[in-house]
């Protein structure tokens, strides 16, 4: 319990303690955009890189150049964590936002940082506003920032090395947009934290990057299962890679 306690601990205390900085980055956010994007990004992959040390947490990354540097893009990953998001933020090369579920918009503070980091907040029962939530990530990513979705839709809680049918509405920013899709392969995260909640463990996680892919380049029938074509990419890599992690 003690590690999870500190890491609690720190992450509100950076939310208080940072409520300064927010207001000086909505004061330059608009007319200083690249210098608040740069300064966002530094504070905030801090943060989580203190709080991965202080849970033990050893991550092996994979394929790392696959991610191209030239263009915004946009990830797609696999679910079984809420360290997923902490784990893969400490990796971009860019601004990033996350497509988060509508709740985290609730919560004081975070939802700042959140915004600030381009993060959109999906309402996953009402269809029409979930439509715009879209659109507002194809926009975000023409500007130069990528974009990085759960396709699962919520947190697999399932058997180790399954995964949830991928809805395939929210590859429509990568496809509106231009942009290559990054498979995102998260394997072991769930050690960390839900596999004997409420307790952290250190353990290592392996995060691995797949070859971009251009959904326009692909023939109509994989484009239109491209959510099912994704999923395999990332169940055969998920399987390959687990027999990687140190046996204990």
């Amino acid at each position: 319990m003690i590690r999870i306690t500190l890491a609690m601990l720190f992450l509100i205390l950076f939310l208080i303690c940072t409520i300064p900085v927010m207001t000086f980055e909505q004061i330059i956010w608009k007319k200083h955009k690249d210098f608040h994007d740069k300064s966002s990004l530094a504070i905030v992959l801090w943060a989580f890189r203190v709080v991965l040390f202080i849970c033990g947490t050893k991550v092996i990354v994979k394929n790392k150049e696959n991610v191209p540097t030239d263009t915004p893009v946009l990830y797609v990953g696999n679910h079984r964590s809420f360290f997923d998001i902490i784990i893969t933020y400490t990796l971009v090369p860019r601004p990033t936002g996350y497509v988060a579920k509508k709740e985290l918009e609730k919560v004081p503070l975070l939802r700042w940082w959140m915004r600030h980091l381009y993060c959109l907040f999906l309402d996953r029962n009402d269809i029409k506003q979930g439509l715009k939530t879209i659109l507002t990530g194809v926009e975000q990513v023409k500007s130069g920032v990528s974009m990085t979705i759960f396709p699962e839709g919520t947190r697999n809680k399932g058997e180790e090395g399954t995964m949830l049918p991928f809805k395939e509405g929210s590859f429509k920013i990568a496809e509106k947009a231009n942009v290559p899709v990054v498979p995102m392969t998260i394997v072991n995260s769930s050690a960390i934290f839900e596999d004997h909640f409420p307790r952290v463990k250190p353990q290592t996680v392996i995060v691995d990057y797949g070859t971009p892919i251009y959904i326009k380049e692909l023939d109509k029938e994989t484009q239109k299962n491209f959510g099912t074509h994704v999923r395999e990419i990332i169940l055969n890599t998920y399987t390959e890679d687990k027999k990687e992690l140190p046996t204990k």
